[in-house]
């Protein structure tokens, strides 16, 4: 963000954020207050409720208690508890339970044994009473049950033979919700039975209510519009039952919302343009000396060099000390980077040279790699800073070699598979060795990954495809191609013609098969000369004292390191 934005922001950001932050609090404060009035009436809308239950709960107990005395059914009722398959006893109950229901008009009339399991029961069909099939429907004593998705509101009263319980007589009328002065929602195990909330679907309602859990009172939205839900208190409605009042929380709040958004956009109009006109004059004011010290960084952007400002920029104190300061930066910077770039240069050579040193057979084996690898990246069109990495890490991929024993590593013959094992660690080894050197740590991938396979055979993580960087990818062919054309001790090196056939052979499963096809151009071509072999890397005149110490910190390192036998 440029400094001139930065200013401006931070001198008008406050003021707008106080106004905003002013307006939501007052918002909130309102519909808080909103929510506040809603839940009072909610809960009158409850108590009404359960006072509509308890007075239709009382009256239909007085009238239930009356019928519970009648001989006749305690009759039916007790030859029921003993033979319930008795036919003559279901007549005498169901006779009874018909006198009752027209009489009194109740939709639903069953009788139950003392543990409250339904023995006989009558439900309204077309205004005829008929047997309830118990093994569809079983009614609680008491709360709410639904038949054929109509509910129904339950009252139960015991039947007394003595001071002994013989059962329960329970009535039931069909529960409408039309009758409440809020919205209400009748619902059991989260699916409604019904519903008085305007246009909104039973599959809305069920969505909505799973959000509220098991929570008494909860927001939800249907739609555009927010609501308000509480559920019914003081009423038993049964198991898995669920009675919620709902009042919109849009429609209460929207009057009052319109109303403080017309004064906060009068008191926000004036506000922002004073802030604006400030956070202006404020920005110009402190930005206007900077511009020269930005323009002569931007040129330094382009050249690369870094710049030394006129000591007579700006008048103003605080830029004046900074300038010189960047100046006496700027001189000590270039100094260092000099000093830096060249000592790295010579440690990279030199670490190369110190482990080609350790084997006559093997002298020059990075330079060449080296060399063979950067010829391909340039064939594949590589860009600068990937075509250096490339070469870095193509003079250093051997270098855990140094933590290989001498016996193991020179052995003249055939390597063992526990020395074979040994040589395979020497890309680990590498790692280790360099990602204690920040400057290195980009080549960490090709000093590791350099013996991955195409197939995903290869070392050490058995990585496939193009899961191996690219220049891991590189260097793997050109370490293969230089191990197989030098001479050994156990055999001479082959001529290039084969060590080409044996890159094809292998393209597609331990070589990625495009880096083999260019670099086989490279070769038949003549693009790459055979006179590579004979170089040796001998420009670093540190190079005697830097391979004692590394031959020596080698003994510590003693943890071997796997290497192909055809990859040197």
């Amino acid at each position: 963000m440029r400094l001139s934005t930065r200013t401006f922001t931070w001198s008008f950001l406050p003021a707008a954020a106080l106004l905003i932050g002013s307006f939501w609090t007052v918002q909130r404060l309102v519909i808080s207050t909103v929510k506040d009035d809603l839940r009072s009436s909610l809960r009158d809308n409850q108590l009404s409720i359960a006072r509509i239950a308890a007075r239709a709960e009382q009256g239909n107990g007085r009238v239930l208690r009356i019928a519970g005395e009648n001989p006749a059914l305690k009759a039916g009722l007790q030859l029921l508890r003993i033979e319930r398959n008795s036919r003559a006893a279901r007549l005498t109950a169901e006779d009874q339970l018909r006198e009752i229901g027209d009489m009194l008009g109740f939709d639903v009339l069953m009788i139950s044994d003392p543990h409250g399991r339904p023995l006989l029961g009558l439900i309204r069909s077309d205004a005829r009473l008929v047997e309830i099939d118990f093994a569809r429907v079983q009614p609680p004593l008491r709360g709410f049950f639904s038949f054929d998705g109509v509910p129904y509101s339950l009252t139960s009263v015991p039947i007394n033979q003595g001071d002994e319980n013989i059962g329960f007589l329970t009535a039931a009328e069909h529960l409408s919700l039309a009758d409440f002065r809020n919205p209400v929602v009748l619902s059991r195990h989260g699916r409604v039975l019904q519903s008085t909330l305007p246009g909104i679907s039973h599959r809305d309602i069920e969505s909505a209510l799973r959000k509220c859990g098991i929570r008494s009172e909860c927001e939800v939205r249907f739609g555009d519009e927010s609501f308000l839900s509480i559920g019914v208190e003081g009423v038993d409605i049964g198991d898995g039952y669920s009675l919620r009042s709902f009042q919109s929380l849009d429609a209460a709040s929207r009057p009052v919302q319109a109303s403080l958004r017309k004064v906060f956009l009068i008191s926000a109009s004036g506000g922002l343009l004073l802030a604006l006109v400030l956070g202006a004059v404020a920005s110009r004011s402190i930005v206007r000396p900077i511009t020269g010290v930005i323009s002569q960084l931007r040129q330094s952007e382009r050249t690369g060099v870094l710049p030394e400002f006129p000591t007579d920029i700006t008048a103003i104190q605080e830029i004046g000390e900074l300038t010189e300061a960047f100046n006496r930066a700027s001189v000590a910077i270039r100094a260092s980077r000099e000093r830096l770039e060249q000592a790295y240069v010579e440690f990279v050579g030199s670490l190369a040279s110190a482990l080609d040193a350790r084997d006559p057979y093997t002298a020059g084996h990075s330079s060449r790699v080296s060399e063979f690898s950067c010829a391909i990246a340039k064939a594949m069109h590589a860009a600068p800073k990937d075509l250096n990495e490339i070469r870095i890490g193509a003079l250093l991929h051997d270098v855990g070699k140094i933590g290989i024993a001498d016996s193991v590593l020179q052995k003249p013959g055939k390597l063992t598979g526990e020395e074979f094992d040994l040589i395979k660690k020497h890309p680990t080894i590498g790692r280790r060795i360099l990602e204690r050197v920040n400057g290195l740590h980009r080549y960490l991938p090709i000093v590791e990954l350099h013996h991955e396979h195409w197939d995903g055979s290869g070392y050490p993580r058995g990585l496939r495809g193009t899961d191996t960087p690219w220049g891991a990818r590189i260097v793997h062919v050109a370490d293969a191609y230089d191990a197989m054309t030098s001479d050994r001790p156990y055999r001479k090196g082959m001529d290039q013609a084969e060590a080409i056939r044996r890159l094809r052979a292998g393209a597609g499963t331990q070589f990625d098969p495009d880096v083999v096809t260019v670099f086989a151009a490279l070769l038949e071509h003549g693009a790459l000369s055979r006179d590579l072999r004979e170089a040796a890397d001998t420009h670093t005149p540190s190079l005697g004292r830097l391979a004692k110490a590394v031959l020596g910190h080698s003994a510590a390192v003693q943890a071997p390191v796997p290497a192909e036998v055809e990859a040197s």
